[in-house]
């Protein structure tokens, strides 16, 4: 398995990742619109973002297994120190209970460890309650409430 910066070629993969979490839709069925492109672009282009996936060789082609964004917050809590933000964690619906999710996130965590980040946080659906009792098995701790305000264009 291989834990990398997410290329443009994994972008299908990754979308398919996001459209549907309890099944495994097919990359090649993806739409990638102008929207994704400038994200994904943004995302590359910003040294404070990361879209890193966990991916496999199979029969001699690699096929993402998971992906996750991290996004690195400077900020004067934590004395000065950055904090690492998960969003978007996947993991294959016909590959999940293999440990790659625990996996996913102990390198996720390592890396953010490694930048000097003093804190990770994440946020999870209330719906999401199997993901929820993963995170707590991972040392998250259940510490604030979200709240999140939708902008329509």
């Amino acid at each position: 398995m291989d834990f990398r910066n997410t290329t443009r070629r994994d972008l299908p993969a990754v979308l398919a990742l996001l459209a549907d979490e309890d099944r495994v839709l097919d990359p090649a069925s993806i739409v990638v619109g102008e929207a994704h492109e400038r994200a994904f672009a943004a995302i590359g282009a910003d040294p404070r973002n990361e879209m890193l996936v966990l991916t496999d060789g199979v029969a001699g082609e690699e096929v993402v297994l998971g992906c996750l964004q991290l996004t690195y917050i400077p900020g004067l809590g934590q004395n000065g120190q950055e904090r690492a933000v998960v969003e978007a964690v996947r993991v294959r619906a016909d590959r999940r209970g293999a440990g790659l999710g625990a996996e996913l996130m102990r390198l996720a965590v390592e890396r953010a460890r490694e930048r000097g980040c003093g804190l990770v946080q994440l946020t999870s659906s209330k719906r999401r309650t199997a993901a929820h009792r993963f995170y707590e098995r991972l040392g998250f701790a259940r510490s604030h409430e979200g709240f999140k305000l939708r902008l329509k264009p």
